[in-house]
């Protein structure tokens, strides 16, 4: 295995979280720009501190200034790493174990401060800017310790650059400390080294420039000698405080600011085409930002920021509709007693704004709010029209028919739509026996007709998979619908009995009695729809791998 690191095949782990090409080279061009940035800037000031610290070296022991040690980098290459060095330059040091442990006698005195504040890791800003690591990174290790990984950590750990530091460099910052005197390789490999892989593994698969600011920022404060005995939370390390203010607060603030000044702009056109409106173009434009800053400071204030978007329910339009109609209310009273005579107009006395001008602007402000926030349900949901109105015949994926309008039949849909499936099943339509609801849209989903009706749809639209969506009905009928379905010759799947299963699942693990049947089964569904809002938060997180875990644990949980 040694000898074959290089061959192996690694796989790009952003693959596996389904990021675009687009956003995935993005992403890889801004992390180069920050790791040059980075380095460059660091190696020019550092420098006086560099030859400072040679200078000690030199003086504390005979030997180099720099150790240049082997370790294996990105697809499986090795290169050498750069530190200052730190032990005795005797034979010992090099024929030693891999990693040292508290009270190590090949460690110079200086050598022990040097490790300490982890300056001794500074120089590896040369194999940043030589592309050979990143700022953030798993950390390289050696080649024997690469040889103990697991085969697909190993593709996923390889298939990035090596990092200056990582969230599992900032929780084992106190690595030596751990080992104590013995056999420190084996406490290593056992102890330390399944964690760190974790992490490290954690940190791929969910890692971007933001993420990557968060960890230099803990790297920098877990330095300073007040908070260096503090452990950072390990949530916190992969979606920290940085990341959180910047995604929620500064990117939805700046976007705010774009469509606000953009509505209040075309406003001011409208308005200005149809009767006088003399600002003059540096206070036209002044006024438009200042009431383009109110708009998106307001709906920070008022956690526009925090919602999901990509999974928000429309109830979530109403925080910026109060958000909207606060700011014009706002905006209004401050047009109202605006006193500044200098700039007065003359046919609106002293106010800057006409009032029907800032109502219109807050109108459009909340339509260009909500287009960006649902934008792609809006361009989802037209999509859908078209292929409904069309026949159905340009719909992608394997066609479903679902069997029931109510409340499971509405769950399936859901849940066809809102998981990774979405992707490989178009929904054509509802069928339900009720007369009053043919005809109608049930959840965005048109009813075509009576279970009489679904051989004849299976034909007409081509239909891979019936989903069979009915909990209230007697067995006599369920078992009439379902020999309908399989006459039709596709794939029928019972999601009741999905449910149930994991009802009866749930209701044993809470130990609920027979006592009360109706209860307990209130009891069991509550925690089954808590349980799906929960998968379905974590799917808007894109935490795929804890989707799964606990999908599994949930199958485990039932046979």
């Amino acid at each position: 295995m040694n000898e074959s690191i290089a061959s192996q095949p690694v796989v790009d782990p952003q693959l596996r979280v389904g990021l675009s090409e687009a956003r995935r080279a993005v992403d890889k061009a801004a992390r180069r720009v920050l790791d040059l940035s980075l380095a460059a800037v660091g190696m020019l000031l550092l420098a006086p501190l560099f030859v400072l610290i040679a200078v000690l070296i030199k003086r504390d022991s005979p030997g180099p200034i720099f150790y240049w040690g082997e370790r294996v980098g990105r697809q499986g290459r090795p290169f050498h790493i750069l530190k200052f060095r730190t032990m005795y330059e005797t034979g010992a040091s090099y024929n030693g174990p891999r990693v040292t442990g508290q009270g190590d006698p090949r460690i110079t005195p200086f050598g022990h401060w040097l490790r300490d504040t982890k300056v001794n890791e500074l120089p590896q800003l040369w194999n940043v800017l030589k592309g050979e690591m990143s700022i953030v990174g798993p950390r390289p290790e050696d080649r024997d310790f690469v040889s103990h990984w697991p085969a697909e950590t190993r593709d996923v750990l390889l298939s990035v650059r090596p990092g200056i530091t990582s969230p599992a460099s900032i929780l084992y910052r106190d690595e030596e400390a751990m080992l104590q005197a013995g056999n420190v390789v084996d406490q290593y490999l056992k102890v330390i080294l399944p964690s760190k892989l974790r992490l490290d593994l954690v940190y791929v698969h969910h890692r971007s420039v933001l993420t990557d600011l968060d960890v230099i920022f803990w790297t920098l404060l877990a330095l300073l000698p007040q908070l260096k005995a503090r452990q950072v939370p390990e949530h916190l390390l992969f979606w920290g405080p940085l990341a959180r203010f910047i995604s929620r607060y500064i990117s939805w603030f700046v976007l705010d600011s774009a469509v606000a000044f953009a509505a209040v702009a075309a406003t001011g056109v409208i308005w200005r085409s149809n009767g006088p409106l003399e600002l003059g173009p540096g206070l036209a434009v002044g006024v438009a930002l200042a009431i383009a800053l109110i708009f998106s400071l307001v709906n920070a204030v008022l956690g526009a920021g925090r919602v999901v978007w990509s999974r928000a329910d429309t109830d979530d339009a109403i925080t910026l509709a109060v958000s909207s109609g606060l700011t014009t209310f706002v905006l209004l009273v401050a047009n109202w007693f605006w006193e500044p005579r200098a700039i007065a107009v003359p046919y609106l006395g002293h106010r800057l704004l006409p009032s029907g001008l800032i109502v219109v602007s807050g109108v459009l402000a909340f339509a260009g709010f909500v287009l960006l926030r649902y934008r792609m349900r809006i361009i989802t949901g037209l999509s859908r029209h078209w292929i409904a109105l069309r026949g159905g015949s340009s719909a992608v994926g394997e066609r479903v028919l679902i069997v029931g309008a109510g409340n499971a039949g509405n769950l399936a849909a859901y849940l066809l739509r809102k998981l990774e499936l979405g992707q490989a099943f178009s929904i054509i339509g509802l069928i339900d026996d009720a007369p009053r609801k043919h005809g109608t849209r049930v959840g965005g989903l048109r009813v075509l007709g009576p279970t009489t009706d679904i051989p004849q749809l299976v034909r007409l639209h081509d239909i891979g998979l019936i989903l069979f969506a009915i909990e209230n009905i007697r067995p006599a009928q369920r078992e009439r619908i379902l020999q309908i379905c399989r006459a039709a010759g596709v794939p029928t799947v019972v999601l009741p009995d999905v449910l149930e299963t994991l009802r009866t699942q749930i209701a044993s693990e809470q130990g609920l009695t027979t006592m009360n049947p109706v209860g307990d089964m209130a009891a069991a569904e509550h925690e089954l729809d808590t349980w799906l809002i929960e998968l379905d938060e974590l799917i808007a997180a894109e935490a795929w791998d804890t989707v799964r875990e606990r999908i599994q644990a949930r199958q485990q949980q039932a046979l």
